[in-house]
């Protein structure tokens, strides 16, 4: 393909419309456009005039548009500098821009009114889901529900039940933090470009306050070290926390692996700890 001449320059719109148009692999960002996904997520977000609603990651606006014509206003969260400008020119009134780093946002500090809870919406990069959703766990007081695109086999892990070959460090802590609930898979055809992994729709709850009455930070170091060796017995994986018969006191076998523990197992032994 020939060079333009050197005199030749873009203009600010061409490069608004290239952005617009191209996908950029260091945000992982994948497009959707099958309308009948579309619609079938926006009718399991149930949008209603008064939620105060943030998406993170809006990209073309597949999920945007649809929502704005159920919202007095919406919020978006996008760090392409090049999407954003072109958001900026839309002039949407009912459109609120935050040109940010979603692994940096305090969420909380965004919720202009303390008797609405925002929710939470988004398309999330596949190459930093996981610590997205940490980083939102930590403003659940504020948060009435999420809704997300995420890859299926991320999801699996989210909603999977103990003793289940999915089951790990992320469906402990998931769990604790929300009620998790897979409501849809979506295959790759449905993005541009597609991506080489399908897809699932996760609705997550946040549990009320005082759900569970442990240590928080106890509990993710303790499951942590569990998964790190998840091959190993109880009694060998957590034996710098706990003897085998201290561990058999809780009524605990120690002699299976962390992947056979529930949550209210993995609770009960962090209360343990921290219990005189």
């Amino acid at each position: 393909m020939p060079r333009s001449p050197p005199h030749c320059k873009w203009s600010t719109r061409n490069k608004m419309s290239q952005a617009f148009n191209k996908p950029r692999k260091r945000f992982g960002q994948h497009f959707l456009h099958d309308p009948h996904v579309i619609a079938r997520i926006v009718h399991a977000i149930n949008p209603q005039a008064d939620d105060h609603m943030i998406e993170i990651g809006p990209g073309r606006g597949a999920i945007t548009r649809p929502l704005l014509e159920h919202l007095r206003q919406l919020a978006i969260i996008e760090i392409d500098r090049d999407l954003v400008e072109w958001w900026q020119s839309q002039h949407l009134t009912n459109l609120v821009i935050h040109a940010r780093d979603a692994l940096k946002i305090d969420y909380c500090a965004l919720q202009t009114d303390p008797q609405r809870k925002l929710r939470i919406v988004g398309n999330l990069p596949y190459n930093i889901s996981t610590p997205i959703l940490f980083h939102l766990f930590e403003h659940l007081d504020c948060i009435e529900d999420m809704h997300f695109m995420l890859q299926k086999e991320v999801v699996d892990r989210m909603c999977a039940a103990a003793g289940s070959p999915d089951y790990g460090r992320l469906s402990v802590m998931v769990q604790y933090y929300c009620e998790v609930t897979q409501l849809f898979d979506v295959g790759p055809g449905a993005f541009t470009p597609p991506p080489k992994v399908d897809s699932s729709i996760v609705r997550l709850r946040p549990h009320a306050p005082g759900t569970y009455q442990v240590d928080e930070p106890v509990l993710q170091q303790l499951v942590s070290q569990a998964f790190s060796q998840r091959r190993k017995t109880l009694r060998n994986s957590l034996k710098h926390w706990f003897s085998a018969e201290q561990i058999q006191a809780l009524g605990i076998d120690p002699g299976i692996r962390p992947e056979q523990l529930d949550l209210a197992a993995f609770i009960k032994l962090a209360q343990a700890v921290t219990t005189p």
